[in-house]
């Protein structure tokens, strides 16, 4: 059983002595790296942080640790402060109430920190060391050494137990008991830089998706020195095995070689296998199994470099697909000076394209990885734009996202305090009547006119004026509270952008317009005997007609270029489940018919089957196209929010109503019922699975569209059914009200759904 992960962070930056300079990279360090620790995606520590406390304080939480620690734990600790060395030569950390003159009752000697370790039973203890070594020494006491004070000699020995250091050296320059140098505190170069390796995954030097212990100091010791030639990391390890502190994303993807007869068909002499081996190696690329969509890879960037032109062209598309791909080339914010603004950035294309990691070119630009991209952060500067970019990198190529922000000026209030106010001028009173004597005279006089001033009008609310539109979602700042607002997605329609033809989703809006054709041209044709469909089953031809005109609107929308990658193919989907009522009902004749040992039926039917069997299989591979479509995110989940369960309810009252009006009309007139049961029960049948269907459809305006057109093939089901019970005057009517009644709600609830899915932040599934 794996043991616990525990870290504790010592952060002493303030001290009461005068003589001990302040550090400003203490509190700064412990944030930072208690975020990346804590972070169970990447460390997974239970993370304790000790900031500006007394010595004794300190000794207590370092023991805690260490004593409670088991066998299996993995123990940490770092220390950010002072390091500070006696007359002696022994190794103190200074605390809050360190004295430099007291440092054996005011400090944390390190020979305190070297026995806890020892007394614990945890063989995994990790000892990370980012001291301002220097010392601060009472005037008058002498100082007997300089220059390398071997601070790991003060943890030598032990089993299962690692020291890094940020430097060995303590250099020794003091005036009086104050510090000599005049220098500043800076941030630590050594945390930020182990905060760097564990975020990014840098330190992975093998890139097997684990930081270990060697690999991290490897990685420290290169960045410091990069930073500072003058510190030099030093370590200390006593471990059996491998300690890993932390997962990355740095994972380096092994190709898994081809299969023997694909390999075979690679080298074949003929063209025309080889092309057909480009046509699986395009179909493994896209494969979730990394490892083989690598060896896919590998192989036809071979064959793009080495074989014939029109092999060469044909694997270069496939590579194509597979490159890194991101949604937009830059990402364009503005915000108020100092603040941050949020974007999110999604990464297209097949599995293997999407195992990208991220790297920012300054330090404004925070990167956090997501799920299918990752969320930036980006502060504003004081004033002007500031330019930088995203580099996104992968096994099968790069990427760079271009950033702008600009810094909107400070907002200019408009001070109405002292604006003039215009006096109402008084109207003239009317001319006293002579003859209306004194008595009239005193109404004329009237009221004295208010002075102006004495009730001062209330200013004219204009928000979102003076301001700038700061304090208006979506207006000035270019909708920055609405995730990938300003990526150009403003809409949840944004997944519907021009790009490659998918040849599935093609033949899907091909096949759906050639079955309109073909029912439309069939309608006027003998059906069966010399009767048409409209005459021999009435009502029929209005379904034919309204699924015809959904599957119309699904094709077009999937060949269009702007809506075929989700709109068109979920729009034709519902036509296609629409066509199933339609398709088993033509079948279930043929077959009835055949039985009996009729066979005359038309053209007319055989046109009407095909229509139906043709935009059954086009919904089905609008279905595929969705599901080939990386940026539509097809997938299924729970049903929420009321609308999403009305639409169930009401699909299931609607089928509730055909059964019930089935049970009437059978009892009314047997024969009349057997022949219209199909109608009935298929529609009841349709009307339980499209609300259904669509609600746990993801994303949500894929299942609105799904729905809008399921909806409007059980509308039209309502005219054969009406026309079963048209003839019989005196048969009761209650169970057809309900599923009209019903059908109508769901439509107005599909429309509710529709505004509800477009009003939805993109990629914030429901």
């Amino acid at each position: 059983m794996a043991g616990r992960r525990r870290a504790l962070i010592v952060a002493n930056g303030e001290y009461d002595n005068a003589g001990l300079q302040r550090l400003g990279s203490p509190a700064a360090d412990a944030d930072a790296l208690a975020g990346v620790l804590g972070d169970r995606a990447i460390s997974d520590f239970e993370v304790s942080v000790v900031r500006n406390e007394t010595a004794h304080v300190v000794q207590a939480e370092i023991e805690d640790l260490c004593l409670e620690g088991k066998p299996d734990d993995v123990l940490l600790m770092h220390f950010s402060c002072h390091g500070l060395k006696d007359d002696a030569g022994s190794l103190y950390f200074a605390a809050r109430n360190t004295r430099p003159d007291r440092l054996r009752s005011t400090a944390v000697p390190a020979q305190f920190v070297q026995q806890c370790i020892r007394q614990s039973r945890s063989r995994s203890i990790v000892l990370l060391l980012d001291c301002c070594y220097g010392g601060a020494f009472g005037q008058g006491v002498a100082v007997r050494a300089s220059g390398d004070a071997n601070v790991l000699d003060s943890f030598r020995g032990g089993r299962g137990r690692a020291v890094i250091t940020a430097s060995n050296s303590i250099e020794y320059a003091f005036e009086g008991a104050r510090l000599a140098s005049d220098e500043p505190a800076r941030p630590s170069v050594f945390t930020s830089a182990l905060v760097e390796g564990l975020r990014t995954g840098e330190a992975d030097r093998d890139e097997d998706g684990w930081i270990a212990l060697g690999e991290l100091y490897e990685y420290l010791f290169d960045r410091v020195r990069e930073r500072n030639p003058k510190q030099t990391p030093s370590r200390d390890i006593e471990m059996q095995g491998e300690l890993y502190l932390a997962k990355s994303r740095r994972r380096r993807i092994k190709p898994s070689p081809v299969p023997p007869d694909l390999a075979a068909a690679i080298g074949a002499e003929n063209p025309f296998t080889r092309l057909g081996a480009v046509a699986e190696l395009r179909r493994r690329l896209s494969s979730a199994n990394l490892p083989v969509a690598m060896g896919a890879f590998e192989a036809l960037r071979a064959m793009a470099s080495t074989d014939i032109e029109h092999v060469a062209a044909a694997a270069s598309d496939a590579l194509a697909t597979a490159v890194v791909r991101v949604e937009v080339p830059s990402v364009r914010l503005s915000a108020p000076a100092g603040a941050v603004a949020p974007a999110t950035v999604r990464v297209l294309g097949p599995p293997v394209a999407r195992e990208v990691r991220f790297e920012a070119s300054h330090s404004w630009i925070a990167v956090a990885p997501v799920a299918g991209g990752a969320e930036l952060s980006v502060s504003a500067g004081e004033a002007g734009m500031r330019r930088g970019k995203v580099v996104v990198s992968g096994p099968t190529g790069d990427a760079v996202i271009g950033v702008e922000i600009e810094a909107l000026p400070e907002p200019v209030v408009e001070d109405t305090a002292f604006e003039p106010t215009l006096e109402p001028v008084p109207e003239p009173a009317p001319e006293p009547d002579a003859a209306a004597g004194p008595a009239s005279e005193a109404p004329a006089a009237g009221p004295e006119p208010e002075v102006a001033g004495e009730a001062e009008p209330e200013p004219v609310k204009r928000p979102n004026v003076a301001l700038g539109a700061l304090d208006a979602p979506n207006a000035a700042l270019g909708a920055l509270d609405a995730p990938n607002a300003t990526l150009g997605a403003s809409e949840p329609g944004a997944g519907d952008q021009p790009g490659a033809v998918d040849p599935v989703g093609g033949f899907a809006g091909i096949l759906a317009v050639t079955g309109v054709v073909l029912a439309v041209a069939g309608l006027p044709l003998n059906y069966r005997y010399d009767y048409s469909l409209s005459q021999y089953r009435p009502g029929m031809e209005t379904a034919v007609l309204v699924v015809a005109a959904c599957a119309l609107l699904g094709g077009v929308l999937t060949l269009a270029p702007r809506t075929r990658a989700r709109t068109g193919p979920a729009l034709l989907f519902g036509a296609g489940l629409a066509a199933v009522f339609g398709l088993l009902r033509f079948l279930g004749e043929a077959i009835a018919l055949s039985q009996r040992g009729d066979t005359e039926l038309k053209a007319g039917f055989t046109f009407a089957l095909l229509a139906h069997l043709a935009w059954v299989v086009a919904g089905a591979c609008a279905l595929a196209a969705l599901g080939r479509n990386p940026g539509s995110a097809l997938g299924a989940g729970r049903v929420r929010g009321r609308p999403a369960w009305a639409a169930i309810v009401l699909g299931v009252t609607a089928a509730g109503g055909w059964v019930v009006q089935l049970g009437a009309l059978t009892a009314y007139d047997s024969e009349d019922g057997g022949r219209a049961t199909v109608y009935f029960l298929l529609g009841a049948l349709l009307a339980v699975c499209v609300p259904v269907v669509a609600m746990v459809l993801r994303p949500p305006p894929a299942g609105c569209a799904v729905l809008a057109t399921g909806t409007a093939g059980l509308l039209g089901v309502l005219a054969p059914t009406f026309t079963a019970c048209w003839e019989e005057s005196s048969l009761s009517l209650t169970g057809q009200t309900i599923a009209v009644a019903a059908l109508v709600l769901l439509a107005a609830d599909t429309v509710v759904l529709a505004v509800q899915a477009r009003n939805q932040p993109n990629g914030r599934q429901a």
